[in-house]
């Protein structure tokens, strides 16, 4: 009896050994994923990021402030978020109904631009130096969706060799003659045994125009204080086909976006390659860390970029995609790799593998680049 009984006890233990195991733990072992209420959390074998579905730790869109983590390093991105999305817009003057146009919330469109009669001197000083004064813009749509969206409910997406989140909103209000409702979709991917993540940002309109852009964050802005969080930038599109690199000095003073370290693809040669980059650095002790780059797949689909030091000890990466004509029903999109980096050169050889590609898409079967 006793060893009838010592077989069994063994033969239920083995048993449930066998079960799969519940929650977090049955995730496949190179990532796992929280989720809860207020976000969406993800770990690779190399990254950690969270994505926000409501009360954010600054914006509501893209990766949240000081998620993004480089586990070779330690390193975080270091200004307040990765891959932020702002409005739908053209070009153009608002100023005949800019005060007029208002959320639900109360939140106005014109205190973001300035005016030729602009009496308020202080917001036109502000607004000079945040968005330039050469080329004017109007919203299509609206809200800022970083700063206005409400929650959302994002999709999580597994596969055998990378996690997905994607996230959908529809604008909620629009200018005088326009309709509101056009579709903004962010796809991020995260493949295993990768120091980056891919990323999409597409658009169905409901709206014609002959300019359509949205504007965003690519990769993201940084916080310091004469350059303690970063020693140099790098832009691949300036001073020729190697790019430029520019210390941290240079962004010790504000300065406005059309002054320098600007593109304008009605100005500028298309380049070969679209990276944008900061070469980070620890704060306490000087170390430096990897860079972290912002690589847009498709050259032309860039409208405008600026690289500019807002008042506030903040460098602000604005990039502007499509800015070609739309028809109602119409759609465009643009793909970026977002990560770590330890070289230039590194940026490149991901870039050459990946190039030319403006949509993506991820299902349980897997993620894929479309041209």
């Amino acid at each position: 009896m006793r060893a009838i009984t010592a077989m069994s006890c063994l033969a239920l233990v083995l048993s449930f050994l066998a079960l799969p195991s519940a929650g977090p733990a049955a995730d496949e072992p190179w990532a796992r994923i929280t989720e809860d209420d207020r976000a969406i959390k993800v770990e690779t074998d190399q990254l950690e990021a969270v994505i926000p579905k409501k009360n954010p730790k600054q914006w509501m869109t893209g990766i949240e402030k000081g998620s993004f983590l480089d586990k070779a390093t330690g390193f975080r991105e270091a200004g307040d978020g990765l891959m932020v999305i702002d409005w739908l817009m053209e070009p153009g003057s608002d100023k005949a109904w800019a005060d007029k146009v208002f959320a639900k919330d109360g939140d106005g469109v014109g205190r973001y631009t300035w005016h030729e009669n602009e009496t308020d001197l202080g917001t036109k000083s502000y607004a000079r130096m945040a968005h330039g004064s050469s080329h004017r813009k109007r919203m299509i749509e609206g809200p800022q969706l970083c700063h206005k969206m409400k929650p959302v409910k994002p999709e999580v997406i597994r596969g055998k060799d990378f996690v997905a989140v994607k996230t959908t909103y529809q604008f909620e209000y629009a200018a005088p003659g326009r309709k509101a409702g056009s579709r903004w979709t962010q796809l991020v991917v995260f493949p295993k045994g990768k120091r980056y993540f891919v990323l999409m940002d597409r658009i169905d309109s409901v709206n014609d125009a002959k300019e359509m852009f949205l504007r965003n964050d690519t990769p993201g802005c940084v916080r310091h204080v004469k350059g303690d969080t970063f020693s140099e930038i790098y832009l691949s599109y300036l001073s020729g086909p190697k790019g430029v690199r520019i210390p941290s000095s240079e962004f010790f003073t504000p300065f406005p976006p059309d002054l320098k370290f600007g593109y304008r693809r009605d100005t500028h040669k298309t380049p070969e390659h679209f990276i944008r980059a900061y070469h980070l650095r620890d704060k306490k002790t000087g170390k430096a860390g990897p860079w972290l780059a912002g690589l847009t797949l498709e050259p032309s689909v860039v409208y405008e970029s600026w690289c500019s030091e807002r008042p506030g000890n903040i460098i602000v990466m604005i990039q502007e995609i499509h800015g070609k004509p739309v028809k109602a029903g119409g759609s465009f999109s643009a793909v970026n790799i977002v990560g770590f980096f330890d070289t230039v050169e590194g940026m490149h050889e991901v870039y050459d593998r990946h190039k030319g590609h403006t949509a993506l898409t991820a299902d349980k079967s897997g993620w894929r680049l479309v041209k």
